[in-house]
């Protein structure tokens, strides 16, 4: 294991002085390959804070461009990034933070065909998007790969997060939302709105679960879905546990 350099270790080092990390969590997280699935709102904060942490190898999946209504939110883009890829951007982004971190960008949209080959090389994956269906296929790959899973949503004014981790007991993202909601009962940000700094919350949230469980830091949200309500500044917990019927992670599987 290579031995931290001097400017890591000043660059780190209110990481190294917290005795949940130290130098051997710094370490792992130097070590780590992480992949983001959307450069959007949730990812853009993300992304962030795991770059500046120091995870050695983040991989990003958009096939997105930046637009003028996304800058309400997605911080990791500016305005002199309209119309440019959001992998691009954000890679640019992150590299500024960070020069140490190597950034490996997938412009592309994931389906049956590739998520599988992506997935495989990481040892972490976070889900920043917004449509049921690409989290169930991102689940699913998680799920075969035997890889974490850290997700959000939010709309309006709330968010929730959660890690889904069926190879360590926890409940797949399935488990906890068996099917999709009705057409309309679930709006994006797009139709619904949100409250931008939501985004941040929420994204950074992401980012702190990355690092507790790279590290071995604290405890996990796995087995619970926290709820966080930024309109009145409340927070709650749900035990959320796996379901033995569930056709991702169940014995029927």
């Amino acid at each position: 294991m290579p031995v931290m350099t001097p400017e890591e270790v000043e660059r780190y080092a209110r990481h190294i002085v917290l005795r949940e990390i130290g130098g051997p969590g710094q370490q792992k997280l130097l070590n780590a390959k992480l992949l983001c699935v959307g450069a959007g709102g949730l990812g853009s904060s993300a992304l962030f804070y795991l770059a500046a942490a120091g995870v050695g190898h983040i991989g990003i999946v958009d096939d997105d461009v930046v637009s003028l209504s996304n800058l309400q939110r997605q911080v990791l883009h500016d305005t002199d990034s309209i119309g440019a890829l959001k992998t691009k951007s954000a890679q640019q982004a992150l590299i500024r933070v960070n020069p140490n971190v190597e950034v490996t960008g997938y412009d592309l949209r994931l389906d049956d065909s590739n998520v599988d080959d992506i997935i495989a090389g990481y040892d972490l994956v976070l889900d920043g998007t917004d449509n049921f269906t690409s989290r169930y296929l991102v689940n699913a790959a998680c799920v075969r790969a035997r890889v974490p899973l850290v997700s959000a949503a939010m709309s309006q004014w709330e968010g929730q997060i959660s890690l889904y981790d069926p190879a360590h007991g926890g409940p797949c993202y399935q488990c906890v939302f068996p099917e999709a909601p009705a057409a309309g009962l679930a709006p994006n940000c797009a139709q619904a709105g949100v409250m931008g700094a939501l985004a941040g919350v929420m994204g950074s949230m992401m980012a702190g679960e990355s690092i507790k469980l790279i590290t071995g830091a604290g405890k996990v949200l796995r087995g619970e879905l926290l709820i966080y309500d930024s309109l009145f500044g409340e927070t709650r917990k749900l035990v959320v546990k796996p379901r033995k019927d569930c056709p991702i992670c169940g014995a029927g599987s």
